[in-house]
């Protein structure tokens, strides 16, 4: 048996080499993204940096814990802050009564202690302080009121600790976003080389038969093919996996998307990543032969004198089945989804996910659906080619949905991906817009409210971001991100919020504005709340209710209710110094860009191996149909446009069944936006699946056109 699989291999090695390329590529991404995480999740240690020369530090309270119910009993549930508090003046006191004390101030911390001794009137307390005392005595004194922290953790003081930890949970999504995407393209890949390569070599397997082979035989030659390929491709892609972290971690680094010590911390001891990409890539090899294998065991020794243009069980039961559950599944999904929680749509993990599911549901039915979807597709008429073209494509079945399967799922996926994406950004611009009826607008970091004679009679409205913690029903604690306003008529002039019930005139300091997202969202009813800095509960009167929107709606307190706000953004019915005529776009997210941009490029480069390992095999073995159309009077240049014009018909196939998953997700992305009350503005990148299929077609036309021309000299 092994002699006979190796012989196959160096025989067939061509047909081998697009699975192999494939299977290589996703475990080489699989381990270099595990790399990553790997760094991400066990990043090396760091000294301090802020208070380098205290052993022990005394930092604010940085959490947020209430008592929730849990069960019979209850449990505390804690959320972070904005920002560590300023460590208790109390505290302090009997701290410097005891030890001398080292206070340090970052760029940051200065600006928010300044903002909020402006509002208190006075001067407000470090966030934390560095003495050289025993932690025990230290922790006696401090007790609950603060945190006291030794050795490496005395790097939360630190003021890049908290940029850190942002920078890796995006990192966390990129990695493990594209290390998926690779397996799951790997898997339709490897499956499309060996199912097509089945479907060639059904004479053979009929000898084999013939000669005495038994299914069982048969279906294990295929199965040692597909682990003799795995096993040589996942060894390869670990090494490149291996080679090519260091310089991916590099690229993260220059474009802001991980933290600067990244880099050189990715490739350590960790041993699991290369399990993981290894056996992975293993796996994938076989689960993509075992339904090929499963077929090819039902080949009966009378295949041997068979031969066929037209094909036929093109779509076993078991395919059919897998396909349309998940078909059904996705479009099942995507319903409940918009039922029970439209907001959920708007998420990058739904629009990511789930039309996955479509796609392969798509892709394994993609042999029912070549024929229908072939003849649609307008054909250029008014000779023989164009007839040869539409009749081969809708008569070789397997042929044509093996080149339109990967193609579906570029096109999906850069219609899903970039589309959703799109669409979700530029509803929350256009909500941001007509939140608001003023013509001018400042944003920045930090804005200055002009003094009244600045202003000269204008309507002024100064807000600034805020947190609040609200008590869902008794058993969890949700962190809302708001807006503080400075002044509530001003605010309720000038605002343009989607109110569903109240008044925005009725805000004031003991009232809130919330949306519905709130478990308590009736008029006049009282919602306990702490405020960004942790202090609270307090009591707010409801005021107005907003729709949900995209999320971005309220909710809205003054800032007597946010302590340490500072203003960002002003608008104004007149013009004011270094105003703006429009309000800013929304910021963008690079590091989710980044992560599409790496999927699409990622899928087109698979889509571009199986198009080329699959057109290649196809067409060497069409040199006896090539041969008869010469015979039948055809040119060579007619021959070629044939051979080409079936490559094209394909691509087209399948770029039409992506457009199909593009619309259902789009579609269930609109309906859910209209559902919010958000505004409905989708948006079909044209330009990343016209750039998907427009690469689809170079290859495809190449990768048939070579044998072709070498066939009919």
């Amino acid at each position: 048996m092994l002699s006979v699989v190796l012989g196959g291999l160096r025989a067939r090695w061509a047909s081998f080499l697009g699975g192999f390329l494939a299977l290589a590529l996703g475990v080489g991404l699989l381990t270099a993204t595990g790399l990553g995480l790997a760094a991400a999740l066990d990043p090396p240690a760091h000294a301090p940096e802020r208070f380098a020369s205290s052993p022990v530090v005394v930092l604010g309270q940085d959490r947020l814990t209430v008592e929730v119910r849990r069960g019979p009993g209850t449990a505390l549930v804690s959320k972070p802050l904005d920002r560590p508090q300023p460590v208790d003046t109390a505290v302090l006191r009997e701290l410097r009564a005891r030890w001398t004390l080292t206070e340090t101030e970052t760029e940051t911390e200065t600006e928010t202690e300044t903002e909020a001794g402006n509002a208190a009137g006075g001067t407000t307390a470090p966030d934390a302080v560095g003495l050289d005392a025993p932690a025990d005595q230290v922790r006696a004194v401090v007790g609950d009121r603060a945190q006291v922290l030794t050795g490496d953790d005395r790097r939360r003081a630190d003021p890049g600790h908290e940029r850190d930890g942002h920078a890796l949970t995006g990192l966390y999504a990129l990695l493990g976003t594209a290390g998926g995407v690779a397996a799951f393209v790997s898997v339709f890949v490897v499956a499309s080389v060996f199912a097509f390569s089945v479907a060639l070599r059904r004479r053979e397997f009929g000898l084999l038969r013939t000669a005495g082979a038994t299914p069982g035989q048969v279906r294990r030659l295929l199965l040692a093919e597909a682990a003799a390929l795995g096993v040589t491709a996942s060894a390869t892609g670990c090494a490149l996996g291996a080679l090519a972290a260091r310089p991916m971690a590099r690229a993260l680094v220059a474009r802001g998307l991980a933290p600067d010590w990244f880099a050189s911390a990715v490739g350590g001891s960790a041993g699991w990543p290369y399990h993981l990409g290894f056996w992975t890539g293993l796996c994938v090899a076989l689960a993509g032969a075992a339904a090929a294998a499963h077929r090819a065991g039902r080949t009966g020794p009378t295949d041997a004198l068979r031969e066929a243009d037209v094909d036929r069980d093109v779509l076993p039961p078991g395919r059919a089945l897998l396909g349309g559950g998940l078909l059904l599944a996705g479009l099942g999904l995507l319903v409940w989804t918009y039922a029970t929680e439209p907001e959920a749509l708007l998420k990058r993990k739904t629009y990511t996910t789930l039309p996955l599911l479509l796609m392969g549901g798509a892709a394994l039915l993609a042999p029912l659906l070549v024929r229908p979807v072939a003849r649609l597709l307008p054909v250029p008429r008014g000779g023989a080619v164009g007839l040869l073209v539409r009749e081969n494509g809708a008569a070789a079945v397997r042929r044509t949905a093996a080149v339109a399967a990967p193609v579906l799922v570029t096109v999906a996926l850069a219609g899903t991906l970039f589309g959703a994406s799109e669409s979700v950004t530029l509803a929350k611009e256009t909500e941001a817009r007509d939140r608001t009826a003023a013509p001018y607008v400042v944003e920045g970091r930090k804005v200055e409210l002009p003094g009244s004679a600045g202003r000269k009679g204008a309507v002024v409205a100064a807000s600034g971001p805020t947190s609040l913690f609200v008590r869902d029903g008794a058993e969890a604690l949700v962190k809302y991100q708001g807006r503080a306003v400075a002044d509530p008529a001003a605010f309720a002039a000038l605002a343009r919020l989607p109110v569903v019930a109240g008044d925005l005139r009725d805000l004031d300091d003991r009232s809130i504005v919330v949306n519905e997202e709130f478990e308590r969202r009736t008029v006049g009813e009282e919602v306990e709340v702490w405020r960004a800095d942790g202090s609270g509960p307090v009591r707010l009167r409801v005021a107005a209710v907003l729709a949900r929107g995209t999320g971005d709606n309220g909710p809205y307190v003054t800032r007597a209710q946010a302590p340490g706000s500072a203003l960002d953004r002003l608008e104004s019915d007149r013009p004011l110094p270094a105003a703006g005529t429009a309000a800013a776009a929304a910021p963008v997210n690079e590091a989710a860009r980044t992560g599409l941009r790496l999927i699409l490029v990622l899928v087109l480069l698979y889509t571009v191996i199986a198009l080329a390992s699959t057109l290649l095999m196809a067409t060497s073995v069409r040199g006896g149909e090539l041969a008869s159309l010469r015979l039948a009077g055809a040119t060579r240049a007619q021959a070629l446009r044939a051979v080409t014009g079936e490559a094209v018909l394909a691509v087209a196939v399948g770029a039409a069944l992506g457009l199909g998953v593009t619309a259902a997700v789009l579609g269930a992305l609109g309906a859910g936006l209209a559902a919010l009350s958000a505004p409905v503005a989708p948006a079909v990148p044209w330009a990343q699946t016209g750039a998907a299929a427009g690469v689809c077609v170079l290859v495809a036309v190449a990768a048939s056109a070579l044998p072709a021309w070498r066939l009919t000299r």
